[in-house]
């Protein structure tokens, strides 16, 4: 059989993994952001894999550079890393690992680095892998390693070790279709092992698949959701008729949940991404939910609000995402201590503003999927101290661990993501 000529070469798919890595170091930009849909499986594991293993890879390249790259070679830089990557980490033979990182010059138009990229890659290959430093070793930037110390002396390096992992692939099932029992039936006669998860319609599978594969889910049967992600929909009240507000909604799950638990709410999804709702009302299209209105805008002000009060707010706030390493390695290569602050201070101002669409007596829950206490317990407690008519609201659960605020899960092996939960109710007549 011809092979397919619109199909790219090896080296093709290296440089383009270069590319997206590249991207994340300079740009800061996420990976997810840069690669899109349809990439191919190559390319998302060069370009995750390296960015999961950066500041080793980082190291040995460095080592074995007489002199730093120009700031318009730094293409070649990434692809340095991503060479290195498969011999470190892939059954790639490092005979054609070499040879097609070599060949991947040619693409990126930088034909004069192929002796370096064979030579660097080569002596790499010959010398047993080594670490010099800290981030070396555990694989994050300094300043995540100080940050997760100080928060987390007792799990630590296991929550190193968990983040340079892979995150399991978990399953919400949509009550509104089936029952968990009956779509667990279905999993074990399509031979699909699985487990149960934290949340009530979590089931965690022991090997990934492509969603596509899953029982029913073309016809809205199950969604693809981390299994911390899923206990919001359980912490919020579920009185039939109440109105609730997502103020963070796309790409939707969260709002999902809770019409699959409690399907007489009236659910408004509130985000400011146009292109991150087009994909959220398509999944509602998938899973067959109505949603009582889907709104474009910013949780930092109410030019969205029609002046009806809501019964309970979710605020799943942006932030750094450092529960989520497993998934998006690349946080640890764009991330710095300054997105934290800057994403703390958003926070406290999507509180401030939220808090005023709130009914009296209400219930917001606020979440992040953050390991950091400076975006969750921090933030917490300043907006308490200036909001006298707001009250902490205890979570009794049966996991993760309580804090000063609020509850936290954090990553562990097979587990699921970090995720930082604080329920606040408004005094009645507020």
């Amino acid at each position: 059989m011809c092979p397919d000529a619109g199909a790219p070469g090896p080296a093709e798919l290296r440089a383009r993994a270069a590319r997206a890595v590249d991207a994340v170091r300079r740009r800061g930009l996420a990976l997810d952001e840069v690669l899109g849909t349809g990439t191919p499986p190559l390319v998302r594991e060069l370009a995750f894999g390296t960015c999961r293993r950066y500041f080793s890879l980082r190291g040995a390249v460095d080592a074995r550079l007489s002199h730093p790259l120009r700031d318009r070679d730094q293409d070649v830089y990434a692809l340095l890393l991503v060479g290195l990557y498969q011999l470190r980490h892939l059954r790639v033979p490092d005979h054609a690992a070499v040879s097609e990182t070599v060949a991947a010059t040619r693409v990126l138009g930088k034909p004069w680095a192929r002796g370096l990229v064979n030579g660097v890659l080569r002596r790499a290959a010959e010398a047993p892998a080594s670490t010099s430093s800290e981030e070396e070793r555990w694989d994050h930037p300094a300043w995540l390693l100080d940050a997760t110390r100080a928060a987390w002396p007792d799990r630590c390096p296991e929550l190193f070790e968990t983040n340079n992992g892979r995150a399991p692939m978990a399953l919400r099932v949509n009550r509104a279709k089936h029952g968990v029992p009956a779509y667990r039936a279905l999993l074990d006669a399509a031979g699909f092992a699985h487990r149960p998860g934290v949340a009530p319609a979590s089931l965690v599978l022991e090997t990934p698949v492509p969603a596509a594969r899953l029982p029913g889910y073309d016809a809205g049967s199950v969604a693809v959701q981390d299994e911390a992600a899923q206990v919001a929909a359980t912490l919020l009240p579920q009185t039939p008729g109440a109105r609730v507000l997502d103020a963070c909604a796309a790409p939707g799950g969260k709002a999902f949940g809770l019409l699959e638990a409690a399907p007489s709410l009236a659910v408004t999804a509130l985000d400011a991404s146009e292109d991150r709702l087009t994909r959220l009302r398509s999944e509602a299209d998938r899973l067959g939910h109505r949603l009582a209105d889907v709104l474009a805008g910013d949780a930092t002000d109410t030019a969205w609000w029609d002046g009806t009060p809501y019964d309970a707010v979710l605020v799943d706030a942006p932030c750094s995402g450092t529960g989520t390493l497993r998934r998006h390695p690349d946080i640890k290569v764009s991330r710095t201590p300054d997105h934290v602050r800057n994403a703390a201070d958003r926070q406290r101002a999507m509180l401030a503003n939220l808090w005023g669409v709130l009914s009296s007596g209400g219930t917001l829950l606020y979440c992040t999927c953050s390991v950091l206490p400076e975006e969750n317990d921090a933030v917490m407690e300043d907006f308490l101290a200036v909001t006298p008519d707001a009250a902490s609201v205890p979570l009794d659960a049966p996991w993760g661990r309580s804090t000063d605020h609020g509850r936290i899960l954090l990553p562990s092996p097979g587990g699921p993501d970090g995720f930082y939960f604080a329920r606040v109710a408004k005094a009645p007549g507020a």
